[in-house]
């Protein structure tokens, strides 16, 4: 009897970097763990820069009802939280690891003169948008409130 195995793609592979989709994690508040995700579909990554992003998601927040809480926060971090097929943080609201090369804008980053694709976000990537001053706050103290 011949076995048969059939190797299927991962799902993040299937789709053209040039139609992915991606999860926006919008982080409101760290401590009280107010975060909305946004499920970004058909967005070309070969094409699209961090900052430009940054750009499109903040005018979602301020044009769609279901993220009306969310828009007293000044939004200037993106954030890589997780990688498609990669180990999540431990870490509920983001991911506290990667500072140093997980920010795609932000923290001193314009997030310019590379692609998302160039910076290594894949279909289903998902990426968590803040406050860095809040970030860091939090980081320096993570005690989560009611």
């Amino acid at each position: 009897m011949t076995e048969i195995t059939i190797e299927e793609p991962l799902t993040s592979n299937v789709r053209p970097a040039t139609d992915a989709l991606i999860t926006i994690r919008v982080i409101k508040s760290f401590p009280y763990r107010n975060v909305k995700n946004y499920i970004y579909n058909g967005i070309n990554l070969k094409e699209t820069s961090p900052q430009q992003l940054l750009t499109k998601i903040k005018e979602i927040i301020n044009t769609t009802g279901a993220f009306r809480p969310y828009r007293n926060v000044d939004y200037d971090t993106l954030k890589v939280y997780t990688h498609a097929h990669g180990t999540k943080s431990m870490h509920l609201v983001v991911n506290f690891d990667h500072d140093d090369d997980w920010v795609l804008v932000g923290h001193g980053i314009e997030g310019t003169e590379k692609t998302l694709y160039e910076l290594g976000i894949d279909n289903e990537t998902e990426l968590s948008l803040f406050k860095w001053e809040d970030y860091e706050t939090y980081k320096a103290n993570p005690e989560e409130k009611w």
